[in-house]
């Protein structure tokens, strides 16, 4: 009853790993919806849930010696999921962000990496007798050495390639979301980009520690600094894993998705290319006002002039030069110009202002009525008292 088997960083360690367990099964306990981020994101906890135990494995004070001894054969199986995470993470946010994700045939290709590891360790690890594993096990020389180290090496820079192409989905939602969308300050990303950095920063630092190890086969030197590193890496990923899935249950469901790409492409309506259709939109625009409707989106918008969306969104770029989002917010200006000057309206503050003409955010009106005008709405109302 004396046997030490974990110390305190691996109990840290033990609690990602059973959280990341518990979380998975929670999300899918509770996606009644069934939205396909809600299970990439289980399927990601669920493969970060390895990681933990493969890094016990390895590196644990005493728990490491207890695997040696009582189940060698488990060795390694956990680092198979440094080939998975980065790629379910990649297609929660996808599928997250964008309402027509499918999978494709080419989507095969991601687990190329995961299968070359797996040819890798066949052939340098797991074909050779059972007493000369355990020896490079016991000897650490297999981990050490420098095939395995290049591996690993790899595996983190996948990962952060992986990071960095949720952090671009990000940015291609949000320059979509400003074609479809007349109000986007009610999205918040800030929330997936931080978890997204988050996990970029450990990446990165792991990537660090990888490239240590390289260079450490050239020239030994003490490895306790990149060791601490290594540990802050342990609580920041056990940070993160509670924001994720604490986040997944609550933004998930009710996050607004817009579509990756436009519609099949098809030749544009000739009829749309005419200056005068444009010059008739412009006119119902200002006859019918539809932009004070505060959450108005582009399908909305074409449904109420019956044209089809793909040609209004055409029309809308090609004869005004803007997109959806700017298209709106200018016709909402000028309205809030009238009404800031009109004398029914000298008892409304400019909130009240503001928000009749179809915005929800004071910072967005306020940027965009100084773009516009010259001036902010105070300075403008001021100088059209006098």
């Amino acid at each position: 009853m004396d046997t030490v088997l974990f110390n305190f960083h691996d109990l840290i360690l033990m609690m990602t790993a059973l959280q990341c367990l518990f979380f998975a099964v929670l999300l899918v306990a509770t996606n009644t919806q069934k939205m396909p981020s809600t299970y990439f994101l289980a399927a990601f906890l669920l493969a970060h849930a390895f990681i933990p135990l493969h890094e016990m494995m390895l590196w644990g004070a005493e728990f490491k010696l207890t695997v040696r001894e009582h189940a060698p054969q488990l060795y390694f199986w956990g680092g198979f999921a440094y080939y998975l995470d980065g790629a379910l993470l990649y297609f929660c946010v996808k599928s997250l962000l964008f309402r027509d994700f499918h999978f494709k045939r080419l989507d095969a290709l991601h687990l190329v990496p995961l299968l070359l590891f797996a040819l890798f360790m066949w052939l340098s690890f797991y074909r050779l007798p059972g007493l000369e594993r355990l020896a490079l096990i016991n000897s650490e020389a297999f981990v050490y050495g420098g095939p395995y180290v290049v591996a690993e090496l790899l595996s983190k820079v996948l990962r952060v390639a992986y990071a960095l192409a949720c952090l671009w989905l990000i940015v291609s939602y949000k320059k979509r979301l400003q074609s479809t969308h007349s109000n986007i300050g009610k999205v918040d990303t800030n929330w997936v980009t931080t978890l997204v950095v988050g996990f970029l920063m450990v990446m990165l630092v792991e990537v660090v520690l990888a490239v240590a190890k390289i260079v450490n086969l050239y020239n030994s030197y003490d490895l306790s600094v990149f060791s601490n590193i290594g540990l802050t890496g342990y609580y920041t990923v056990f940070i993160l894993v509670n924001l994720l899935a604490f986040t997944g249950i609550r933004y998930f469901a009710s996050f607004e998705k817009v579509r990756q790409r436009e519609a099949p492409k098809k030749p544009l309506d000739d009829h749309f290319l005419n200056p005068e259709v444009a010059e008739q939109i412009d006119e119902r625009m200002r006859r019918d006002k539809p932009f004070l409707q505060p959450d108005i989106t582009l399908d909305h918008l074409a449904e109420e002039l019956q044209v089809p969306a793909r040609d209004l969104s055409m029309l809308i770029n090609r004869h005004f030069g803007i997109n959806f989002y700017e298209f709106i917010n200018r016709y909402r200006i000028e309205e809030a110009q009238q009404r800031l000057l009109s004398p029914e309206n000298k008892d409304k503050t400019i909130t009240d202002i503001y928000l009749d003409v179809g915005f929800n955010s004071k910072s967005v009106f306020n940027t965009f009525f100084k773009k516009m005008v010259g001036v902010t709405p105070s300075q403008f109302r001021r100088e059209g008292e006098l």
